[in-house]
């Protein structure tokens, strides 16, 4: 279910339903009420003049409603947008459980449901921890670590990542972390981002020749190099298909009490 679409319906709604009291049947019913005092010949007693001049309830649901729905659109869709991690393929920089927050204006403003880009205020970059569309099932958010940029030659071999034909540089942390028994915990400098990744070395995972991204798209990889559904699958990301720049961590919630010890910023 696309709740960008339930939420801009709601908003219409209510907008329209408020929109229509004030210009037409607010005025009705005090047109109602005046001629009741008229034929009365005086001022009708408070309980009557409340019941003819009463809203119904759609339009006082609408009037109550209608500002906070058009204030949660306006956030959600071009400030401040909020998701949980559902999957391990960003560990160990994001677990499953985290509740994170993502810049919808970082990489320009886009219209909701329509994702048609109106301002046009950055481009991502490299080593970037950017949250898209799934090319083949837009419905569907993905979180992934932007790896090519557009024009970029990309090779991923024995492990090793390559842009642009140079190693991207990464060192051994630990050889036996004890939050991912069996994989290898590396540091990896991507553009300016440093940040943890994990590789299984039993598992030889899908190896990819040199290819160039095309341009208007960017190529995508989880942390957890060896458990990740990303681009070395699928191909590339649209430019189109961005919905913003994942920036902090601000709860984690595994099914027990939540918690805000892990409050951080996303490298």
């Amino acid at each position: 279910m696309d709740f960008s679409l339930l939420l801009v319906v709601a908003v219409a709604v209510t907008g329209l339903v408020w929109l229509l009291d004030a210009v037409w049947w607010r005025r009705h019913r005090q047109a109602r009420l005046a001629t009741a005092e008229a034929s009365a010949g005086a001022p009708l007693e408070p309980q009557a003049r409340r019941k003819l001049a009463k809203e119904p309830w759609p339009v006082d649901y609408a009037r109550s409603f209608f500002p906070v729905l058009l204030v949660v659109l306006v956030l959600r869709s071009f400030v401040i947008e909020p998701f949980q991690i559902p999957s391990g393929s960003m560990r160990p920089t994001l677990k499953v459980g985290d509740f994170i927050l993502v810049n919808k204006f970082t990489y320009g403003l886009r219209l909701p449901v329509l994702h048609t880009e109106i301002v046009d205020l950055g481009e991502p970059e490299r080593g970037d921890v950017m949250v898209f569309r799934f090319p083949e099932e837009p419905s569907v958010n993905f979180i992934k670590r932007v790896v090519g940029l557009p024009g970029d030659h990309i090779r991923y071999e024995d492990k090793q990542l390559y842009v642009n034909g140079e190693p991207v540089p990464k060192q051994l942390l630990d050889a036996t972390p004890e939050e991912a028994p069996g994989e290898l915990l590396f540091e990896e400098k991507l553009g300016e981002h440093v940040h943890g990744l994990y590789n299984n070395p039993r598992d030889p995972g899908p190896q990819v020749r040199e290819l160039v991204v095309p341009e208007g798209h960017y190529f995508m990889m989880g942390d957890n190099r060896d458990h990740s559904n990303d681009s070395r699958y699928w191909g590339f990301v649209p430019q189109e298909n961005i919905v913003g720049k994942a920036f902090a961590v601000w709860m984690h919630w595994d099914g027990g009490l939540p918690s805000f010890s892990t409050v951080r910023a996303i490298e």
